[in-house]
């Protein structure tokens, strides 16, 4: 069963078509600057190399479009025609209360989603743009939402409520959901099938740690507490995000600078963390640049950033009274070999032996234990897949099996 991957964001869209029971990709790109007079899709292709070619859309419907045209080319398509496309898989970021598992989308569903727009108001009119541009383009070929949040609908109350009056958590739905799920689900069964342990006996520390950031204790097989919140700004510092800031600090600046609560909410999400504190870049690549060069601040941000991590890995340890793996993912997460390094260095209180060579031959999509062979705790760096849970969840409810975690 062939599956289209859908992630849309305000201005892009990205998307893989795989070949479910093969794990094979057939194809991968996405489409940036929708809206935009200088907008291009860009390709992966077969040989690895990357093909750019402009486009003029104006929507997310042409955006889709363009995507199903490219899939079909017949220079550089993987399909001769839209019938090969079996079902369509979109990532969701917000699933709300209503949703701990993926779902195929109905017109009820839709309504769920929307209803949803008030917590999420940069994610879900986006997403639902993508999956309204396949029911024009692609009418009667099934579509499944997969949630950012479904995964951590197991947490505890006492690690989703937050400490408000209890009216604005039973009125307006005020808590923790957490993101990033489809990702800390993949990860935290693919690292037990690479140590060859089964997931239900253990206690997980899943950082998936990029531009944006995450980090989610995951036990028995289950999330029991994660760093985001009511929406992705929450928790660790991130590319551009503030992640956890007093709101005491947040009033005053807004009372002394007139600032609107959309003014704020700007500065907090996409002018803070590493571009706000370093003044440079949120691209860790040229913070570590800076760093290198001596840059002050540039190395102020890269400390901060790396003790929120430890000091969340040295949380979630002892909520579960102990851990037996940790997981890095996500861009940072893979590829940062420092960043993995000054984490892991002031863990062996926790019993975390470190092995250098291993860590710095674990890059560029590479899976491997750069932990010690006498660890107590396991360190394990393992790639991401989100397009690859998406479809399989795609597939799973489309053939109408049941969905395991």
């Amino acid at each position: 069963m062939n599956i289209l991957v859908l992630n849309c964001g305000s201005s892009s869209a990205k998307y893989k078509l795989i070949e479910v029971k093969a794990n094979r990709t057939l194809a991968e790109g996405g489409v940036e600057k929708i809206g935009l007079p200088d907008a291009f899709i860009k390709l992966k292709l077969t040989d690895g190399s990357k093909l750019e070619i402009p486009l003029d859309i104006t929507d997310h419907h042409g955006a889709i479009k363009a995507i199903l045209d490219a899939l079909t080319h017949p220079g550089h398509g993987c399909i001769k025609s839209f019938t090969e496309i079996d079902a369509v898989g979109h990532r969701v970021v917000h699933g709300g209360e209503r949703f701990s598992k993926s779902v195929r989308i109905t017109d009820e569903v839709k309504a769920m989603i929307r209803e949803c727009y008030a917590i999420a108001p940069l994610h879900n009119p986006v997403n639902m743009m993508g999956i309204e541009a396949i029911d024009k383009v692609l009418p009667g070929v099934p579509q499944v939402a997969v949630f950012d949040t479904a995964f951590h609908q197991t947490m505890p109350p006492r690690a989703y409520m937050y400490p408000l009056p209890m009216k604005y958590y039973t009125d307006d739905h005020v808590r923790r959901y957490g993101f990033h799920g489809t990702s800390h689900r993949y990860v935290s069964r693919r690292v037990c099938d690479l140590l060859g342990v089964r997931r239900e006996d253990q206690k997980i520390i899943c950082c998936h740690i990029g531009n944006g950031a995450s980090i989610t204790a995951v036990q028995g097989g289950k999330s029991i507490d994660t760093t985001m919140g009511l929406t992705p700004v929450e928790g660790l510092m991130m590319g551009t995000r503030a992640g956890d800031v007093d709101p005491g600090a947040i009033f005053f600046l807004m009372e002394k600078y007139g600032y609107t609560a959309k003014q704020m909410s700007d500065i907090i999400n996409k002018q803070s963390g590493m571009l706000g504190v370093t003044g440079l870049s949120s691209d860790m690549r040229e913070v570590m640049a800076a760093v290198a060069a001596g840059d002050e601040r540039a190395q102020l941000a890269l400390e901060m950033y790396e003790h929120r991590i430890l000091k969340t890995i040295g949380a979630y340890a002892a909520e579960m009274n102990g851990v037996d793996i940790i997981a890095f993912t996500g861009g940072v997460g893979e590829n940062q070999t420092d960043t993995r390094e000054a984490v892991c260095r002031q863990l062996a209180f926790i019993g975390v032996t470190f092995d250098p060579a291993a860590n710095e031959r674990t890059v560029r999509g590479a899976e491997g234990v750069i932990s010690g062979p006498d660890s107590r705790v396991k360190v394990v760096v393992v790639p991401t897949d989100e397009e690859l849970m998406i479809a399989r969840d795609t597939e799973a409810i489309v053939e109408g099996r049941e969905i395991t975690d």
